[in-house]
C-alpha cells in the first residue's frame, strides 16, 4: 500500500484506525446494546412464543400429520386454519404465509415464513432496494419488502375484512421471521394507511411482531409505529445489525478484502449523529425485545432476560463480532430461548393465577407505561433533529404544506423544542375588521 500510495503516513493512519475499529468491535457485546432497556414483563411477551410457532408451522406441507414440530407442538388447531398460500399461489412474488383464526386468544393472526435459500425469487424481493427508493409516510422503506406486503395485502383483504366484522372484538396480528418480519412489518403500515380495506379497522386492533427483523423502515417510522410493531431480537442476531445494503454484499464476493477495508474506515470515522441525520438509512422496526442469554467473557448460556424499549440513538448500530450472529437468527432457537425467558417471568410473576380484576389493572397500567415511553421517544426523536420526525399536535393531525408555509405538525415540533405557544396560537387565529381573534379559513395544510 506504501508503494501505491507513495505515502508511508497514510499506511500508518489506515493501519491505526483499523486497531481503533477492532478493538471497539471486540469489546462492543450484544448486551451494550440493550443495558439501558427496562425489563420486559410477561404480559407483553405471552404472544412471542406462540407467534414463532405459527410461523414455523407455514414450512409444514400438512399441520394434521406434522413433520418438524418443535416440543409441544405448534399449539394450532387445523380447524381454525382459514388459508395457506404457497410460492405458487403467490406467483413467488411473497413468502408463504398462513391465515390462522386463533379463538383461545382472541386473535386473526397471519405468519410469514422467513427466507428460502433455495428460492431465487427470495433473494430478488431483498435485492430491490436502493438507498432512498422508496418514500413512503413521511420516510423511506424498503423497495422489494413493500411490494410483496402489496401483494399480500392485496389478495387477502377481502377475508379479512370478512373476519374482522365477524369477530369484532378480535385483534389482527401480522407476524414473520427475517424476510418476513420485513413483509409483516410494511404490511402493517399498509393496513394502518388503508384501514378503509378492511372495513375502517380501529388502529388499536391491529398490531405486528416482527421476528429477527430487517432493517426496512427509516428512524422516523420506526419510531412513530412503535405503538403497533413489535421488533424480537435474540442476542447477537446479525440482521438486525446489518446496515450495509444485500446488494454490496453481494457485488463484494470477489472483492471481500477490499470491502472489509473500506467498511473497517467508514464505521472508525462514521459519527452516529451523521447515522440518525441520514434520512434515507433504514432501521428495525417499533419497539424492540431483546433477548439476551450469554454475557461476555463466560461460557454457555444462561438464564435468558428480556428488555424492552423504544431506542432513537443506539438502535442496534453495530454488528457483533461473534460465532453465534449467524445462528441466533434461527427461528428455532428463537422460539426456544423466547419460550425459556417466559416460563421464568411466569415463575417470578405468576400472572395467570391473580384474579381478573387485578390482571386488567395491571394491563391498563403496562399501556399506560408504553404510551408514556413512546411519547418521549417521539421527543428524543424530535430533539435529536431526526429527518421527518415530528410530534403528534393535540388539535389533531397536521401534514407539512407543499408551499413553504409551516405546517401544524412542524409548528409543533417548535414549541416543543424551545418555541413559544405564542407562534402557535398565531397560526390557529387571526383579527377580524373589528379587532377580535378568530379562527383562521382552513388551510390545505391542516387535515
Amino acid at each position: 500500500m506504501s508503494i501505491l500510495c507513495g505515502l508511508p503516513l497514510l499506511e500508518c493512519v489506515y493501519c491505526i484506525g483499523c486497531a481503533r475499529w477492532a478493538w471497539k468491535r471486540c469489546l462492543h457485546t450484544a448486551g451494550h446494546d440493550s443495558e439501558t432497556w427496562g425489563i420486559a414483563t410477561a404480559e407483553e411477551f405471552e404472544p412471542v412464543p406462540r407467534l414463532c410457532r405459527y410461523i414455523l408451522a407455514v414450512y409444514e406441507d400438512d399441520l394434521r400429520c406434522p413433520l418438524w414440530e418443535p416440543p409441544g407442538g405448534y399449539g394450532i388447531n387445523p380447524d381454525w386454519l382459514i388459508l395457506k398460500r404457497t410460492y405458487d399461489d403467490t406467483h413467488r412474488r411473497a413468502p408463504p404465509y398462513l391465515l390462522y383464526l386463533d379463538h383461545d386468544h382472541a386473535d386473526i393472526v397471519l405468519a410469514i415464513r422467513g427466507l428460502n435459500l433455495a428460492n431465487q425469487k427470495d433473494y430478488v424481493v431483498l435485492l430491490d432496494n436502493k438507498l432512498g427508493q422508496r418514500k413512503f409516510d413521511g420516510g423511506y422503506v424498503h423497495n422489494g419488502l413493500l411490494k410483496a406486503a402489496g401483494v399480500v395485502l392485496d389478495a387477502e383483504h377481502e377475508i379479512l375484512k370478512k373476519l374482522l366484522e365477524e369477530y369484532p372484538n378480535y385483534s389482527l396480528t401480522f407476524t414473520g421471521h427475517s424476510l418476513g418480519s420485513g413483509v409483516a412489518a410494511l404490511l402493517t403500515m399498509l393496513v394502518v394507511q388503508n384501514r378503509h380495506k378492511l372495513g375502517d379497522i380501529d388502529r388499536k386492533r391491529v398490531r405486528c411482531y416482527s421476528i429477527a427483523p430487517a432493517r426496512c423502515m427509516s428512524l422516523n417510522l420506526a419510531v412513530r409505529y412503535a405503538d403497533i410493531i413489535n421488533s424480537v431480537v435474540l442476542q447477537d442476531d446479525f440482521l438486525p445489525r446489518t446496515a450495509t445494503p444485500l446488494e454490496d454484499i453481494f457485488k463484494s464476493v470477489f472483492c471481500l478484502p477490499c470491502l472489509l477495508c473500506l467498511r473497517c474506515v467508514k464505521d472508525t470515522f462514521t459519527s452516529e449523529e451523521r447515522k440518525i441525520k441520514d434520512p434515507r438509512r433504514l432501521y428495525a422496526p417499533g419497539r424492540l425485545y431483546h433477548i439476551v442469554e450469554r454475557k461476555p467473557f463466560r461460557c454457555g448460556r444462561f438464564p435468558p432476560v428480556v428488555r424492552t424499549g423504544v431506542p432513537v440513538d443506539g438502535r442496534f448500530e453495530h454488528i457483533v463480532l461473534s460465532c453465534n450472529a449467524t445462528s441466533d437468527h434461527a427461528i428455532i432457537w428463537i422460539e426456544r430461548e423466547a419460550k425459556r425467558a417466559l416460563e421464568l417471568m411466569l415463575e417470578e410473576d405468576p400472572i395467570m393465577e391473580i384474579p381478573v380484576k387485578q390482571k386488567m389493572e395491571r394491563q391498563e397500567t403496562l399501556a399506560k407505561e408504553h404510551g408514556e415511553e413512546y411519547a418521549a421517544a417521539l421527543q428524543r426523536a424530535v430533539k435529536l433533529a431526526v429527518p421527518h420526525a415530528v410530534l403528534p399536535s393535540q388539535y389533531g393531525t397536521f401534514q407539512d404544506s407543499s408551499d413553504g408555509e409551516v405546517s401544524g405538525g412542524e409548528l409543533s415540533r417548535r414549541v416543543m423544542v424551545g418555541g413559544s405557544w405564542d407562534e402557535l396560537i398565531e397560526s390557529l387565529f387571526e383579527k377580524d375588521e373589528s379587532g377580535h381573534m378568530v379562527f383562521k379559513r382552513p388551510h390545505s395544510s391542516i387535515v
